[in-house]
């Protein structure tokens, strides 16, 4: 083996002292080849066995190691030897030698049973093929630190990528989110490669070959795009997409995003799109922007209109006006009372219809066993039990949140009518909200307190008012009409009245 002070030395003689190779061996005493080496090298010979170091304590034990280890292929990943367990199996057949040396053999011996990865290098015409995946991420949503579901689509060619989160990895989302690529993009790719997604996919029951969910071929249908699963277990086939989650939640999501809602952090997220064009992918000369607008025009053109991305339920209503989907009730109007009903589960939100319309929408609720009440669908019910104001749960959480004015308006109708008109006359202001938005409503109200009319007929009539400009009453001038002066001055003789009743006691 050669030093490193002899690599020097030989290299020194050599090149600088001008010496022969048969010289610097002789004076050296060591081989010719030795010299030949050093110099045909430009870096210094490494230190390699010319075979394994012998262990005499293990090497009796190696071929009962090899089994174990084999065997440990074939066995579930959690109830696999372990290297202690290893140790332990050997040591009681005599071995007497240490753990650490069975730990460093097994090590050893899986390196050398594992292959290098080679991938293929892809390239992609522009606007044939995208690919899409899922990822996680947190942000902070209303204050509160919360997991969402991440939808990405890349563009292989442009790599141009866009990104939406969902509160969950639903049917429905996924399909969502495709229509919203689909109109970032301005068009459709005409193949899209896919992991093996439960949303696309039916579970696997035998066999490698997976069958499509009927909505994906649908919804495929409608855009006319094909499809390509990727091997289980192999990113690689999709990697553009992979290293664009990845990519995506490392720049558009850290720090965490602070939003009120999912429409606010996905604005945030199409506009982090946006931006991204300018930059230049590693072994690219152009940006993404730049690659892109070749890009666009060979996407498929966008259909007619969008794909409606729900699921459809038939659900009933139960004794309180609710009908159930994924143990959460939802509120319909209680006038609206039918035996069968059909509801629409968005990724965003619920709606519920009958043949006639559309009857409720609410916010999608993403707990479990959640009321989700509009408190107007229960004002009609409410109108005919006014005691039942106080204890009304689906009036609790919209009253907490009422304008100071509501709170006076009803104290001052139940002063005047205790006996429950005041509460009636109060439900019927409550009802204006059907039809006029909340901020009129409540300036009416203001109003007609302030004008002395706390009751329906006074709020309805400011209400009718409201945005009318001021009148300013002006003195009317008779100084040219001298006998209409007296006009209105005369007093009034009351027992005309009097004879008007008696003519009506007559009748």
């Amino acid at each position: 083996m050669i030093t490193l002070e002899h690599y020097e030395q030989i290299r020194r003689m050599y090149h600088l002292e001008e010496k022969s190779v048969r010289q610097i061996a002789r004076e050296l005493g060591c081989a010719r080849q030795t010299v030949s080496r050093a110099l045909k090298g430009d870096q210094p010979p490494a230190y390699t066995l010319n075979k394994p170091r012998q262990a005499p304590v293990l090497g009796p034990y190696q071929t009962r190691l090899d089994e174990l280890l084999q065997e440990n292929k074939r066995l579930p990943k959690k109830q696999r030897y372990t290297a202690h367990k290893l140790f332990e199996l050997i040591q009681a057949q005599g071995y007497s030698g240490s753990e650490a040396s069975v730990q460093l053999y097994a090590v050893r011996w899986r390196k050398a049973q594992r292959r290098p990865a080679t991938f293929l290098p892809l390239e992609f015409e522009p606007g044939q093929d995208a690919q899409v995946d899922w990822g996680e991420a947190y942000v902070i949503l209303k204050g509160q630190q919360q997991k969402v579901q991440v939808f990405v689509m890349h563009l292989s060619y442009s790599r141009r990528t866009f990104v939406m989160t969902f509160p969950a990895q639903k049917q429905e989302a996924f399909f969502y989110g495709h229509v919203q690529a689909f109109e970032f993009f301005g068009g459709v790719p005409h193949r899209l490669s896919y992991d093996n997604l439960a949303a696309a996919l039916k579970p696997l029951v035998h066999g490698r070959v997976r069958e499509e969910q009927r909505a994906f071929i649908a919804f495929r249908a409608h855009y006319l795009f094909e499809s390509h699963f990727c091997t289980p277990r192999q990113g690689h086939e999709k990697g553009g997409v992979e290293g664009s989650v990845g990519f995506s939640r490392r720049n558009f999501l850290v720090p965490m995003p602070r939003v009120a809602s999912f429409e606010e952090l996905n604005q945030q997220l199409v506009q982090q799109c946006l931006r991204d064009d300018v930059r230049v992918v590693d072994r690219q000369v152009e940006s993404i922007g730049e690659a892109f607008k070749r890009e666009q025009s060979m996407l498929r053109p966008l259909p007619g209109r969008p794909f409606d991305c729900c699921v459809t339920r038939t659900v009933h209503l139960n004794g309180y006006s609710q009908v159930t989907y994924e143990t959460n009730r939802y509120s319909v109007p209680v006038e609206e009372a039918r035996s069968e009903l059909r509801l629409k589960a968005y990724p965003f939100h619920i709606e519920i219809s009958s043949s006639e319309g559309v009857l409720a929408t609410h916010p999608r609720c993403f707990g479990e066993k959640q009321d989700v009440f509009d408190p107007l669908h229960y004002l009609v019910l409410l109108e005919r039990r006014p005691g039942a104001l106080p204890f009304a749960k689906p009036l609790r959480q919209w009253r907490e949140n009422w304008p100071a004015s509501y709170h006076q308006l009803l104290r001052r109708l139940q002063d005047q009518w205790p006996e429950g008109r005041g509460v009636k006359e109060f439900v019927q202001v409550l009802r204006l909200h059907q039809q006029h938005p909340a901020s009129a409503i409540e300036q009416a109200v203001q109003q007609a307190l302030s004008y002395g009319c706390a009751h329906f007929d006074g709020v309805m009539h400011c209400l009718q008012h409201l945005g009318e400009p001021p009148r300013h009453t002006v003195l009317l001038d008779l100084s040219d009409r001298p006998h209409l002066a007296e006009v209105g001055s005369q007093p009034i003789d009351l027992e005309s009245y009097d004879q008007l009743l008696e003519k009506v006691a007559q009748r």
